[in-house]
C-alpha cells in the first residue's frame, strides 16, 4: 500500500513540481498552499509523513509543527527551507521537525530523506543499532545509562540526573545511539547510516545541528560536557 504524504508549499511551482515527483516516486500526495490547509488536512486525514514549507503566509510551516506536537501527534515532519543559517534550522528543530532540506534541493535528496524518516517510523522502538560495536551501557529493567543519563526507548524518555528531557524524535535517537555505545568513537558515516539511512556527505552541516542542538538541552551549568567531539572522526559520550 502507497505511504501517505501531506504536502504543504505556497510556491505554486515548487507544489505542483514535488507532488508530481512524489506521485511518480509511488507516494499517495495531498498538497495544500498553505499552514491552516495543512492543519486541517491533518487532522482530517493523518498522512504517513508531512513536508512542510518554512515560510508560508499566515501559519508557517514551524507553527504547524509547533501545533502537530503539542496535540501529541508524532508523524515524521520534513522541512523545506531558503534559510541557510544554522538558528534558522535550529528553529525547525526546536518545533519538532525531524529533518529538513534547505532550497534549492535536489529532489533524490528529499526522496532519501522520506525513506529514512519512513522506514525509521517503522522499526521497533528501542532496538539496538546493528553492526555498530558496543559497549553494554547499564541496564535498569528497560532503561539504559551511561554517563549520568538515563533512557526509556521504550516510551522515549530521557533524564539527566532528575532532570528529564524535551527531545524531538532524532534527538532522542541520536543520543539513544550515543548511550548504547558510551566511551566509543563513533564516526559520522556510522551515525548518519543509523540515524538517517543516508550519508549526506562531508559538506553536510546536518549532523553537527543535531549535535549543538543536542548539546544545549544536555548542558547543566558546573556540570561536565557528555557528547565530545573528536576532530576528523565523529563523536562520543563520555563524563569527563
Amino acid at each position: 500500500m502507497s505511504q501517505t504524504v501531506l504536502l504543504a508549499e505556497d510556491d505554486r511551482a515548487i507544489r505542483h513540481a514535488l507532488e508530481r515527483a512524489l506521485t511518480l516516486e509511488g507516494y499517495q500526495v495531498t498538497a495544500v498552499a498553505d499552514g491552516v490547509e495543512a492543519l486541517a488536512q491533518a487532522h482530517r486525514t493523518p498522512p504517513d509523513v508531512l513536508v512542510l514549507d518554512v515560510m508560508m503566509p499566515g501559519i508557517d510551516g514551524l507553527q504547524v509543527c509547533r501545533v502537530l506536537r503539542a496535540e501529541g501527534d508524532r508523524t515524521p515532519i520534513l522541512m523545506l527551507t531558503a534559510l541557510v543559517e544554522t538558528q534558522d534550522r535550529i528553529a525547525g528543530l526546536d518545533a519538532g521537525a525531524d529533518d529538513y532540506v534547505v532550497k534549492p534541493f535536489d529532489v533524490e535528496e528529499v526522496f532519501a530523506r522520506l525513506r529514512a524518516l519512513l522506514r525509521r517510523t517503522s522499526e521497533t522502538n528501542g532496538a539496538a543499532p546493528a553492526d555498530v560495536p558496543k559497549q553494554a551501557p547499564e541496564t535498569t529493567g528497560r532503561l539504559i545509562e551511561a554517563a549520568g543519563l538515563r533512557m526509556d526507548p521504550q516510551a522515549r524518555r530521557a533524564w539527566r540526573g532528575g532532570r528529564e528531557l524535551e527531545l524531538t524524535r532524532t534527538e532522542f535517537e541520536l543520543l539513544e545511539l550515543l548511550v548504547r555505545n558510551a566511551g566509543i568513537v563513533l564516526d559520522h558515516s556510522t551515525i548518519y547510516d543509523r540515524i538517517w539511512g543516508y550519508d549526506f556527505g562531508p559538506g553536510s552541516k546536518n549532523l553537527a545541528v543535531y549535535v549543538g542542538y543536542l548539546r544545549r538541552k544536555l548542558d547543566e551549568p558546573g556540570a561536565p560536557l557528555l557528547i565530545h567531539t573528536v576532530r576528523g572522526v565523529g563523536y562520543v559520550l563520555r563524563e569527563d
